[in-house]
């Protein structure tokens, strides 16, 4: 695990070097642009943090039970938009789930593409309300859900354009902020604003790492499901020792494994997973107590009630897109569970599937041949996120997030088939059920010089390049957009957990860097971009 983690970290800075001949060079910024930015800093600080303080107090989860148009805390967060829209000078237009505040006029536009809407959370996990920006609990970190990803990064868009409203440094292009209200839940609705309304020619997302992200893994799902067995009928003549499968009953009196359960949504590695075992004995206990022990990072209760014990594990949360931030609970306890045969139920398929097709790596090595890499966009990651209990048995999610260098059609085949070997052997009645995306790649949008030098400049760091990210953002649908941002390379992205925060330097360096890119492209002629 530790390997693993470590060759990980490494991928940012590998990829970085791989991309290198497609890298154009870093433009520094302009007088204009600085002196801007430095206003911005002087003047707003204390407006953004307010700013994004109001928007965090909105619970924008989607809510399946309440449409958007009928959702209170949505609707409430579009009117404070609205309102600051208004009270900052910009125009606002209301599409529904789209908003679009603009600054200045011309046919030739920039955007910047954020959303308003935000993963779920667990309140039991936050120090204060997950809808409180909690400022006091660890001091210099805003904490709360949106921080980070992504109503800091409109707070800071908003105040960056008030500056650049305040000080005029010459517009020639029209400022647009997109804030689109589904992209963490469906992304169909922007799909179809899209395609009416014509969208800036050129656009920066504020949703995902710096120096520049050009390029994002394809996202996909794998749906498990292990049915629950039915009951072995009155024995006959068959031998017991002829039933193998998963699904074969257990034996009077054995161990049983009642119940395995974990994780919160699918873009999330899970936290929490449980386990129950029925006539669990002092020496089964001991057996998982020791294996759960050589797991570094995992903190496990043993809850027994006569034979009964729930085995409760606790990993860490994390972007699904980055596994290796995290400590995923469902792989770890089934991992822990791998003492002793398990037959009979349900929950013992998964146990077994878990650990012969998943184990504890992070790139579907167990998983027949589906494994593969890409020399810049890294590895394909393979996350367990969800496992429930459904009417039909117990059902599991898994994430993958996969690079160029392999098709759709090879991937698809090449699961089933290692699905397919493992189900005949061990659980024939277990269903599979896959959805894979493309990776996405934009290595040429004009506007890489300048945001390298925008980064360049206010970070020191002289030789940053363009990376590839595991997640998927709205730069996929707009042209000539690539992500810039709010993350800082090297550290650990906290949206999707539940423990998101942004620090107060990092949102502050981020009004910066925004004002100022905002200037050198708004300001500038299309042709000196381009030639960049």
């Amino acid at each position: 695990m530790l390997k693993k983690l470590a060759v990980s970290s490494l991928l940012p800075l590998l990829a970085g070097v791989l991309l290198a001949p497609l890298a154009a060079s870093a433009a520094p910024p302009g007088a204009a642009a600085l002196a801007t930015a430095d206003y911005a800093l002087a003047t707003y600080r204390d407006d953004v943090v307010e700013s994004l303080e109001r928007m965090v107090s909105f619970n924008t989860v989607a809510d399946p039970a309440v449409p958007f148009e009928r959702n209170p805390q949505q609707q409430g967060f579009k009117r404070y938009l609205r309102e600051q829209a208004r009270r900052l000078g910009f125009d606002f237009h209301d599409y529904g789930m789209v908003l679009v505040i603009g600054l200045g006029k011309g046919s030739e536009r920039v955007g910047v593409i954020t959303h308003g809407d935000v993963q779920p959370v667990d309140p039991s996990k936050w120090a204060k309300s997950p809808f409180v920006l909690d400022r006091v609990s660890e001091p210099g970190r805003l904490l709360g859900r949106g921080t980070e990803d992504d109503k800091g990064p409109i707070a800071t868009a908003l105040y960056a354009m008030k500056a650049i409203k305040d000080r005029q440094p010459g517009l020639r292009k029209r400022i647009e902020l997109y804030v689109y209200m589904g992209e963490e839940s469906d992304w169909a609705p922007l799909q179809a604003f899209l395609a009416k309304h014509k969208p800036p020619q050129m656009n920066i997302t504020l949703d995902a790492e710096y120096p520049v992200v050009v390029a994002e893994k394809g996202w996909g799902a794998l749906t498990v499901t292990m049915p629950t067995p039915t009951p072995t009928p009155t024995p006959t003549l068959q031998p017991a020792s002829a039933l193998t499968s998963s699904a074969a009953s257990a034996p009077a009196g054995a161990a049983r494994l009642a119940a395995f359960k974990g994780g919160f949504f699918g873009s999330q590695i899970p936290e929490d997973a449980s386990a129950v075992i029925e006539a669990a004995g002092a020496e089964l206990e001991q057996a998982i107590r020791r294996r759960a022990e050589g797991q570094a990072g995992m903190r496990y209760q043993f809850l027994r009630d006569r034979l009964q014990l729930t085995v409760v594990a606790r990993g860490h949360a994390a972007h699904s897109s980055k596994p290796e931030d995290g400590l995923n609970a469902i792989s770890m306890l089934a991992d822990a569970l791998n003492v002793q045969p398990w037959d009979g139920t349900a929950a013992a398929a998964m146990v077994n599937f878990l650990n012969d097709m998943v184990g504890t790596g992070l790139t579907g090595e167990r998983f027949g041949a589906i494994a593969y890499s890409d020399g810049f966009m890294g590895p394909m990651t393979v996350a367990p996120t969800v496992l429930k209990q459904t009417a039909e048995g117990i059902e599991l999610n898994i994430n993958l997030r996969r690079p160029r260098g392999k098709s759709k059609a090879a991937l698809s085949a090449e699961v089933q088939q290692a699905f397919d070997v493992w189900k005949n052997a061990r659980m024939p009645q277990a269903r599979l059920s896959a959805e894979i995306g493309d990776p996405w790649v934009r290595d040429d949008a004009p506007q890489l010089a300048t945001l390298l030098g925008v980064f360049a400049h206010y970070t020191g760091i002289a030789d940053a390049k363009p990376i590839s990210i595991g997640g998927g953002t709205n730069s996929r649908l707009f042209p000539n957009a690539v992500s810039f941002g709010p993350a800082m390379p090297g550290t650990v992205y906290s949206g999707h957990s539940e423990h998101e925060f942004i620090t107060e330097k990092q949102l502050l360096l981020n009004l910066q860097m925004y004002t100022a890119v905002l200037v050198e492209l708004a300001t500038a002629k299309s042709d000196s971009i381009n030639k960049h």
